[in-house]
């Protein structure tokens, strides 16, 4: 039987969430998502009020083919290159996502509304790439919300105040690691910095830095399942929350803090933490936990749609499920590495992997668009 204070929580959960001030990001975009008004319902009906892209989900929607026939037929008879052909698709349906909730973007003053779209993650380790590329993008795009995704490695960071410095929105991905999201926070500190030395207005600069959730579970899950013991065990499932709330315990320093209180007296915003990867992994933990868990105010949660479905049809929204957890989650990291599991080395594999899938999602794409423009009788260099 569900009590009163249950049937609350998840009537009208995604309202509720937005109510506490999380921004619903959908972590999905196809052409076929657009054109058919799903979208667009979307934002209608379910809160939404933001799109996240990277590779993998590009992969997903162009590798099909569906809705891209015309399109590619016209790239293969113009003899464009894999490459230009890739770009030339998914800026394409980023600009069309962006023109869909520009009344969004419009209404928030640019917090939301917002579409992101990623570097070529073959260059994650190469700064100047980095920079032309995002600024290649913002400018094929050429929409107001569109925000450039640049990797949280260490060669993204210089690129990311460089980036901000120009005036283009960044959304900060493939963050796992505590030390390498103050490193973000400073890099875009700095670019703001640089922004308002060239007298650039930092109220049109908005950043999210997207701090990864479910990855840290399944890859400290999998190493307390060797240790087996019944300590081990029992950490199962705690590591992924105490680090994304310890995340955001760094970003109420960082931005409460005397550098902040400059750059937000000159109407710069806040670059808000979002919560990445919260599609639960083992089906033994609720499906809506990355959510339910860690709701804070001026957070961002990007979720993929069955999560968002989810969350509509059963999540438990009862408030700020962060700041008051700080203890025990500083309590949680310390006794996973006290069981010998460093945190330092799950992170960086995480990071490394993050990467290298990625890329692996890239190729695969370059592949079958090859092959398409291919069958269409064109040598796609």
């Amino acid at each position: 039987m569900i009590t009163v204070t249950e049937a609350t929580a998840t009537a009208g959960a995604l309202k509720r969430l937005s109510d506490e001030g999380v921004s619903i990001w959908l972590d999905d975009l196809s052409r076929g998502r657009i054109e058919s008004g799903n979208l667009a319902e979307l934002v209608a009906t379910k809160h939404v009020v933001g799109v996240t892209t990277n590779p993998s989900i590009f992969q997903a929607a162009i590798g099909s083919g569906a809705g891209y026939e015309e399109q590619l037929a016209d790239l293969a008879t113009r003899g464009v290159t894999v490459d230009e052909a890739v770009r030339m698709m998914t800026t394409a349906d980023v600009r069309a996502a962006a023109d869909v909730l520009r009344p969004v973007h419009d209404a928030t003053g640019g917090r939301d509304g917002r579409v992101s779209i990623e570097v070529d993650p073959r260059l994650a380790h190469n700064t100047v790439a980095t920079v032309a590329e995002a600024k290649q993008l913002a400018w094929l795009v050429d929409r107001p919300n569109v925000m450039i995704k640049i990797p949280a490695t260490k060669a993204g960071l210089p690129a990311i105040t460089e980036v901000i410095g120009l005036g283009i929105s960044v959304n900060v991905t493939l963050i796992f690691s505590l030390e390498r999201y103050r490193e973000v926070m400073d890099a875009y500190l700095a670019g703001l910095e640089k922004a308002a030395k060239k007298g650039l207005d930092l109220s049109t600069i908005h950043s999210v830095a997207s701090f990864f959730v479910s990855r840290v579970d399944s890859e400290i899950d999998k190493r307390l399942t060797v240790l087996g013991t019944e300590q081990a065990l029992a950490l199962k499932g705690r590591a992924a929350l105490a680090n994304a709330r310890l995340a955001y315990q760094a970003y109420e320093e960082v931005f409460g803090g005397e550098r902040w209180t400059s750059l937000g007296g000159a109407r710069a915003n806040k670059q808000r933490p979002l919560w990445a990867s919260t599609g639960v992994k083992d089906p033994s933990y609720k499906d809506t936990l990355y959510v339910d868990d860690l709701v804070a105010p001026g957070t961002v949660n990007t979720m993929p749609e069955a999560t968002l479905n989810a969350t509509a049809d059963h999540g438990r929204i009862t408030g700020d499920t962060v700041t008051g957890g700080y203890a025990q989650a500083r309590a949680d990291l310390a006794a996973v590495e006290a069981l010998g599991i460093s945190y330092d080395e799950v992170v960086q594999q995480l990071e490394d992997e993050g990467v290298a899938k990625f890329e692996a999602a890239w190729q695969d794409l370059l592949d079958a668009v090859t092959k398409s423009l291919n069958s269409k009788g064109v040598d796609a260099e």
